[in-house]
């Protein structure tokens, strides 16, 4: 095996890369303030919040400045390595846990994305929450879920990304159930809570089985706990873990992301999630919570690609839940009246891709998914938020309330056509240059049924877009964008009246949404594969390095760093590196190789077709059922048995709640119920009650004898003697002088005749 060995110059950081850990401290300190002052403030608290989040989105600037500064000094076989300080946060029985920052081209990425996205939302729920009943508290549950979610993408180590991660979970079940006077909200938040929770116990035992197997080659090695993510990630690629025990542990990480990020069959809480104010879905479904399980994967990419075979042969399981999630979920926003359940499921599905991505092995396009897909679906949802906050009076139901917006909300109209666009994956808006990647890659690596479930998910993707939008903004105004009153609030922020009649939302709200579009159909051009690989920007400064790394003082102090590269070269052109495939000799390896797929239009034409088919299909549809009332297709779903069935079924969601509720939850939890309330009852009632029974029988002897014959009888026994006494003394108070003098002398003359005879 030939390789050249180099000693490569020393790499730059700067103040903001060095201090990156402030980001998610600052969010923190607001939160507390807010709940402690907040209420006394001008802006009850809000103004802390955005205030906050424009300082944490500065920081994060600066850190992706200096980190592309960073990548572009070092030479093009050096490993860039990240920046990570660590301090030990507590000690317990010779075990050490440490907290500190790892920033890299990921951490950079999502802080960003995070930042910016979170500042906006804030922004934006200055108008649309104003007046709310709990405005204080919700800046301050928002703030803390962006807080959460910054401390995951920034931790060095698996307990301190568990702690973010946790942070987001409690913020979710606050913000979901924000309004929990309602019980429709108040069950959301805690369906989103305990779903999430089922994943969670994954989490922790993928963290535990990795630190207790890890924990001696990486201190060996690198001088780091076994919960260091660089730590694991240099372990699992360095040939030393054993097959069954990293599958296991991959498995029980994934079914964590599974329930966070909203996977099959663990999906069902997301949707619900459309119960809390808009801009928390806006939030929660493009850059905090769903996100997370992702960028768990995308972050220990070593351990999931070791350990669940990816790129071996035939299929993984994060392809496999991939694939499934992004047909089931589109397939049920066809059904969905509700403006936010449709893209709630398409939330679903977009993650489904980016999983796929993650499983085939497209790691870059996966997580440039990650970047674009949150800009998109951002301004898709706070659109959302800005009908109903001004044309259909609080209402999200597209069939009743909505209906020939476009004239009357031109800025929400534009800003949801470039992000739907850009969602479907049309050239030039950034989805083409993610998703279309992702499907590009997964049948490059050899993974055709997959490449055509991501087809036919783009297919999806476009019709059931294209009827969201013809509902909303095409046809005649219905109900309230008619300007007829409604009954029936789905999202009551208890902001000012809706104007009469449908009209632009303010600047408050558009602003945030013109900033998102321009996003949406520009940030794709940071990847942008079809121009060449000068175009590819985001590779070079997200995607790490696959090569094999000297570990040392010198690397640690980042003046020296060996890189080896070895040869020869692979069939796509790519170094047959190591990192991957084979163990490393010397040194370590933090990142695997990967291939990435030459772009190709035709194959881009064929996709770009499949969309444009299915906006066609879906548009002609939805006018000849929704505007002329053709009766050839009014009705159509109930006259066909199949159509029928298949409707239901949608309906029904695949009755995952049904078997959850009604047969999980009552074949485990009603019996473990009942047996708890027999155990109640029969037992711990049952030892209460002989104890108090044995006491009332014990106090009846106590009263009876002790209290009644000792104690009673002694007190009426005194007072019997006391008053005996006093009769018998009675005579000698007569108020006499003389006779009170004959006793003073007979007193004294006794006395006398004591003391001589006691002297004699």
């Amino acid at each position: 095996m030939l390789f050249a060995e180099q000693v490569l110059t020393p790499l730059s950081s700067g103040w903001f890369l060095e201090n990156a850990w402030l980001i998610p401290v600052i969010p923190g300190i607001a939160f507390a303030m807010i709940i402690l002052i907040g209420k006394r403030m001008p802006m009850k608290g809000s103004e802390l919040g955005v205030i906050s989040m424009l300082a944490a989105l500065v920081l994060s600037v600066g850190a992706g400045y200096q980190w592309i500064q960073r990548v572009n000094s070092a030479s093009e076989e050096q490993f860039v390595s990240p920046v990570i300080k660590s301090w030990t946060w507590w000690q317990s029985g010779g075990f050490e846990f440490g907290i500190g920052q790892h920033i890299d081209g990921l951490s950079v990425l999502v802080l960003l994305v995070v930042a910016l996205i979170s500042t906006l939302v804030q922004i934006y729920s200055l108008e649309y929450l104003r007046g709310d009943r709990r405005y204080t508290h919700f800046f301050a549950a928002l703030t803390l879920f962006s807080g959460g979610m910054l401390t995951m993408v920034l931790a060095d180590n698996m307990l301190l990304l568990l702690l973010g991660w946790e942070i987001m979970g409690l913020c979710s079940f606050l913000l979901i159930g924000h309004w929990w006077e309602e019980d429709v909200n108040s069950k959301a938040a805690l369906k989103a809570f305990l779903t999430v929770r089922v994943g969670d116990v994954g989490l922790l035992v993928g963290i535990i089985m990795l630190y207790f197997t890890a924990n001696d080659w990486t201190r060996e090695h690198l001088g780091v706990s076994g919960f260091s993510i660089r730590g694991l990630s240099a372990w699992a690629l360095s040939g030393e873990p054993n097959s069954t025990v990293i599958m296991i542990a991959a498995i029980a990480l994934f079914i964590a992301c599974i329930g966070k990020s909203g996977q099959f069959p663990l999906h069902t809480w997301l949707p619900d999630a459309m119960a809390g104010p808009t801009p928390v879905s806006s939030l929660l479904h493009s850059s905090t919570m769903v996100v997370a399980g992702v960028f768990l994967v995308a972050r220990l990419y070593p351990v999931f690609f070791v350990g669940l075979d990816i790129l071996g042969d035939g299929g993984n399981l994060i392809m496999i839940i991939g694939g499934i999630t992004i047909v089931i979920s589109a397939a049920l926003a066809f059904v969905q009246d509700d403006i936010k359940r449709v893209l709630a499921y398409s939330t679903v599905s977009q993650l489904g891709y980016m999983m796929l991505g993650l499983g085939a092995g497209a790691w870059m396009p996966a997580v440039f998914h990650i970047f674009t897909h949150a800009f998109f679906k951002a301004c898709l949802f706070l659109a959302a938020g800005s009908i109903s906050h001004s044309a259909s009076h609080h209402s999200f139901d597209m069939k009743r309330d909505m209906g020939g917006l476009r004239k009357v909300m031109p800025i929400t109209f534009t800003t949801w056509i470039i992000s739907t666009l850009a969602l479907t994956g049309v050239f030039p808006f950034s989805g083409f240059f993610s998703k279309d990647e992702i499907i590009d890659n997964v049948g490059n690596n050899g993974y055709g049924l997959f490449m055509i479930i991501g087809l036919i998910g783009a297919f999806l993707t476009a019709a059931y877009m294209t009827r969201a939008t013809y509902l909303t903004f095409f046809g005649a105004p219905r109900g309230a964008s008619a300007g007829q009153s409604v009954n029936d609030v789905h999202d009551h922020a208890a902001h000012s009246p809706v104007a009469h009649g449908p009209h632009e939302s303010g600047a408050l709200i558009t602003v945030p949404l013109i900033i998102l579009a321009t996003l949406a159909l520009g940030s794709g051009f940071l990847n942008a594969t079809p121009f060449g690989e000068s175009w590819e920007r985001m590779k070079l400064w997200v995607e790490p390095r696959s090569e094999v790394v000297v570990e040392g003082i010198a690397v640690a102090s980042e003046s020296v760093v060996v890189s080896k590269n070895y040869s020869p070269q692979s069939e796509e052109g790519h170094a047959s590196s190591v990192c991957g495939s084979q163990t490393p000799e010397t040194g370590v390896c933090y990142a695997p190789k990967l291939n990435h797929a030459p772009f190709k239009w035709p194959k881009a034409m064929i996709s770009l077709m499949i969309v444009f088919l299915g906006m066609a299909i879906s548009w002609v549809v939805s006018f000849r059922l929704y505007t002329k009332r053709d009766p050839k297709f009014v009705g159509l779903t109930q006259r066909v048995s199949v159509l029928r069935a298949g409707h239901k079924l949608l309906v029904n969601k695949y009755y995952l709640d049904d078997l959850y509720e009604k047969v999980i939850v009552r074949g485990i939890a009603y019996p473990i119920a009942r047996t708890a309330y027999w155990f109640d009852q029969k037992v711990l009632d049952g030892i209460i009650h002989a104890v108090a029974r044995s006491a009332r029988l014990v106090s009846g002897w106590v009263y009876r004898n002790i209290d009644q014959r000792i104690v009673d009888g002694a007190v009426n026994n005194s007072a019997s003697a006391t008053k005996y006494v006093g009769g018998v003394v009675q005579p000698t108070q007569s108020g006499k002088v003389s006779q009170y003098g004959a006793l003073l002398f007979s007193a004294a003359a006794v006395a006398a005749l004591v003391l001589v005879i006691i002297n004699t």
